[in-house]
């Protein structure tokens, strides 16, 4: 068995060190999950929901060190982190609240006596989640599984192993039965091999769009469901009569969650050409007004890159973008400090076969593209393999929401709004982004048999 370290991404000190399981430590836990569902399965929705909210509570009672633990290993603002911990005790008790409506039987008249939908659990659900969001993510994949029924298995990403194993506590404080929530501490490549054992009943995948490949292949070939929530390149069309002060204000709160490190962040900004001056102007200046700093104290704004090779991968980006004609207005330098810090960047002028224009960029860089009409920058807008989520700012509501329920090509589209999960609403993506929906009716739907009843 192999070991890994885990560092903070603030200033290179080791956190802990940890042992990758064993093939065979992964097949019992996997066994063990198959068991304990046989029996899970059959609890009410009264229990399930007694502790859901029970997980919700210990989330709210430790939201600071949860919080400070995912600072520490990934780098994210301990404000966010602690944002972050409360969305995921609202989600506990959303689904609490909304599970056994979401699933009850739905009946259907087709000229028998009696004919219904039921919704059954699957089983034992894998996902495979990133490091971005180390609670959030699990929790919008493990709460409506757990709530309809299916046990879960944790396949995390290593440099947040320590939030993986919280994460199994925290149901495990509860009162969850042990196996319903179990964490898998292994690579990607030893989870590929685990996909095809027979009690794993479908995965969830949060991550890259080269690893949802990678799974809906293997898991493909075994027949398993697979939902994937993968990579993003959302656009932001600002139109002529934007109020570009509040357009600006969300366009650069959107760019840096997470010290940009999201899939549904803004990154690409497509600006009508006749206000392209005036919001550059206010964009860069509050880019800069953003604070780069140590990610556990309060008034930090943007912290370090969650790893050394990620930041590189984004300066490389930045500089092959500015070598080909874009120009930058604010940052694009790695600065002169420990950590793996980047700084607030913004790029204009970004045109087709840049890396800023084609491509992903997972950090706080902002690419502005000018487009001369509405026409055009729906046009731009569309133009990627990515479709997660768009925005669109404009003075003219109906005009925008012509634009977002009609015209952009994403699974969210909001209307002078930064993109967002909300437990209340369906999430994920088209092309290259993924397929399937988490949150919401929807998302709990995903891992159930839609079982047709006919009595006749």
């Amino acid at each position: 068995m192999s070991t890994f370290e885990i560092r903070n991404p603030a200033n290179g000190t080791l956190i802990n060190t940890y042992e990758e399981m064993s093939v065979s430590e992964v097949e019992s836990i996997i066994d063990k999950g198959h068991e304990t569902f046989k029996e899970w399965h059959k609890t009410s929705f009264e229990t399930r929901r007694m502790l859901m909210r029970k997980a919700g509570e210990v989330l709210r009672n430790n939201a600071r060190d949860y919080a400070k633990l995912m600072t520490i290993e990934m780098g994210k603002p301990i404000k966010s982190g602690i944002n972050e911990i409360e969305k995921c005790a609202w989600c506990c008790d959303f689904y609490a609240d909304n599970a056994e409506k979401f699933l009850a039987p739905v009946p259907v008249a087709n000229g028998t006596s009696k004919s219904y939908i039921t919704f059954n659990p699957l089983g034992t659900i894998l996902g495979i989640m990133p490091w971005n969001f180390p609670f959030w993510q699990v929790f919008r994949f493990a709460v409506p599984t757990l709530m309809a029924g299916n046990t879960a298995l944790l396949k995390h990403s290593l440099n947040t192993t320590g939030c993986s194993l919280a994460i199994e506590e925290i149901f495990h404080q509860a009162g969850f039965p042990h196996g319903t929530f179990r964490s898998l501490i292994v690579s990607g490549e030893s989870i590929d091999k685990a996909i095809p054992h027979r009690h794993i009943a479908a995965v969830s995948l949060t991550g890259s769009t080269p690893a949802g490949k990678t799974v809906a292949e293997i898991a493909g070939r075994h027949l398993k469901k697979v939902v994937l929530e993968l990579g993003g390149s959302d656009p932001y069309l600002i139109l002529e009569d934007a109020d570009l002060e509040q357009a600006a204000d969300v366009c650069v709160a959107s760019r840096l969650t997470n010290s940009g490190q999201s899939c549904i962040a803004a990154k690409r900004f497509i600006v009508l050409n006749s206000v392209k001056e005036e919001f550059e102007k206010l964009f860069v200046k509050k880019m800069s007004e953003a604070k780069m700093g140590d990610p556990i104290k309060e008034d930090t704004d943007v912290g370090p890159q969650a790893r050394y090779d990620l930041r590189d991968h984004l300066h490389q980006q930045v500089e092959k973008s500015i070598r080909e004609g874009a120009k930058c207005l604010l940052g694009g330098k790695i600065p002169n400090l420990p950590g793996a810090y980047y700084p607030p960047t913004v790029l204009t002028n970004v045109k087709p076969g840049m890396p800023a224009y084609d491509e992903e960029l997972f950090g706080p860089v902002a690419a502005i593209i000018g487009a001369k009409d509405e026409d055009e920058a729906i046009t731009i807008a569309n133009d990627t393999i990515y479709g997660l989520g768009a925005a669109v700012f404009t003075n003219d509501l109906s005009r925008g929401e012509r634009i977002a329920a009609n015209k952009l090509i994403a699974g969210s589209c909001f209307v002078n709004s930064l993109v967002k999960s909300d437990p209340r609403l369906p999430f994920g993506g088209v092309k290259e982004s993924g397929y399937g929906r988490e949150l919401s009716e929807f998302g709990i739907r995903e891992f159930v048999n839609i079982k047709t009843v006919v009595i006749d």
